[in-house]
């Protein structure tokens, strides 16, 4: 088997069908499998795939387990040399996993990589980063944008992180770094990931030529929980990655990102944000 597509459902039915049918359709001259894991999901996601897609290996978890600890046990039943961590709400736009597949068998360095990912206007989105650090906190904080998220060029380039969305790994390697750490629920834990993959000595690469639609947000409305999930599993990060000093510092600026969104919001008297950025505050100093 060359690769095992992994893909993490919760609630997302209709997409997770457009996102199953497009593998099919688009990928090509490469032995796959499909394997959903799905997340104890309510909208019959589950009667969905054994009706239309018998083909595809089915996991139900009987409680959301979150989108690493579904990915490390649908990475176990996977037969694959290489797996593709793909999200439910994408949509490939050509033979991306061929594509990415070609690249990273024939550069024995590389552990990761991933194509560049749009919008559902067809737009570049966010594809890769450099590795969260304290001088992407700092842009943060000052609203500086993130520009260097998308290959404009035509040649895989080297980079910091894939985002999770469209993840290949090397199955061994995945396996023998026991897979994703079980303290991310969600976000950051492919960052994580990649941080101990490359001290390992691996290189992680963007590979444009491979394209895929991600229609990002679409899979999770509510938008304060997300953003509280998000902080709170950055913290977790810096707290697994560096040292008490640099964390020390890092936190201090996220600290000053949250309250200065605070207070943005309370100049403007918007109390929905308000109480957002009061719970984010909450989740980010709490101790745990």
């Amino acid at each position: 088997m060359d690769v095992s597509i992994i893909i993490i459902s919760y609630n997302t039915r209709t997409l997770l069908k457009q996102c199953i049918k497009s593998v099919f359709e688009k990928t090509e001259d490469i032995i796959f499998e499909v394997i959903v894991v799905d997340n104890a999901s309510a909208d019959g996601s589950q009667q969905m795939i054994r009706g239309e897609f018998p083909n595809v290996k089915l996991i139900e978890n009987i409680e959301n387990i979150g989108f690493g600890q579904a990915n490390n046990l649908g990475a176990k039943s996977a037969a694959g040399k290489y797996l593709l961590l793909l999200n439910s709400d994408t949509v490939l736009l050509n033979n991306a996993v061929k594509i990415l597949f070609d690249f990273i068998t024939k550069n024995a360095n590389v552990a990761i990589c991933g194509g560049n990912l749009f919008d559902e206007n067809k737009k570049p989105a966010h594809s890769y980063s450099k590795l969260p650090c304290i001088m992407q906190e700092l842009k943060r904080l000052l609203l500086i944008p993130n520009l260097n998220s998308f290959n404009y060029t035509d040649k895989p380039q080297k980079t910091g992180y894939i985002t999770g969305a469209d993840l290949m790994i090397r199955a061994d390697i995945f396996n023998r770094l026991n897979g994703f750490d079980s303290d991310f629920f969600m976000y950051y834990e492919e960052s994580e990931l990649t941080c101990r993959v490359k001290r390992e000595g691996y290189d992680v690469y963007s590979v444009p030529q491979a394209e895929i639609m991600h229609l990002e947000k679409k899979s999770f409305s509510d938008n304060e929980r997300r953003l509280g999930m998000i902080f709170k599993s950055c913290k977790t990060y810096y707290k697994k990655t560096h040292g008490k000093l640099y964390r020390i510092i890092v936190n201090s600026i996220i600290l000053m990102i949250i309250i200065s969104r605070l207070m943005a919001f309370s100049l403007l008297f918007n109390k929905k944000k308000i109480n957002c950025w009061k719970s984010i505050l909450k989740i980010y100093i709490n101790k745990s």
